[in-house]
């Protein structure tokens, strides 16, 4: 190999993914994220953002949720589960997201602790600071190369934006 060719697969692209975890828009966007990870599995890195939004009384509750499932290594398979049952965050609240960490094999105890002592606030806060600063208004927001992709009125098309925007960074462009 000579010093001029470059490895574009040693850095994934970073698809930051504006969410929230009470918002049924963004449980719809789930299959766009199953569809992108098979397409490039570890050359695309989809990185959760917080974004609870005010009129989901539970959103803020399960971004910090999210954010001790990460710390306990199933992050993303805890967010597809809390995003695929919304109705249960809804009507359950707070013992919902003990439940799901329980059927994950976390330690819901920790979860509980968690929620109560606000390890997590700031990296929700400084999240959602974030959004707002480069301007995300709803959710799912996806930021890609630079760009945002606001899918909080309509995902139409975004996934194949998403797709081109990919292609191009790995291509190296």
């Amino acid at each position: 190999m000579n010093d001029s060719t470059t490895d574009h697969t040693a850095r994934p692209v970073v698809l930051d993914v504006w969410c929230e975890l009470q918002c049924p828009d963004c449980r719809t966007a789930l299959e766009d994220l199953r569809a992108l990870r098979d397409r490039y599995g570890d050359r695309l890195e989809a990185r959760l953002r917080h974004f609870p939004l005010e009129r989901h009384k539970h959103a803020y509750a399960a971004a910090q949720a999210a954010e001790e499932a990460l710390a306990q290594g199933k992050g993303w398979p805890y967010v597809e589960e809390v995003l695929g049952r919304v109705e249960e965050l809804d009507a359950k609240g707070e013992a919902f997201l003990l439940e799901v960490a329980r059927g994950l094999g976390l330690d819901d105890e920790e979860f509980d602790t968690a929620l109560v002592d606000g390890r997590h606030l700031l990296a929700v806060d400084a999240d959602q600071a974030e959004g707002k600063a480069i301007g995300v208004t709803g959710t799912p927001t996806y930021v890609i190369g630079g760009e945002r992709l606001d899918g909080g009125k309509s995902q139409e098309g975004l996934r194949a934006r998403i797709e081109e925007i990919a292609d191009r960074l790995l291509a190296g462009g």
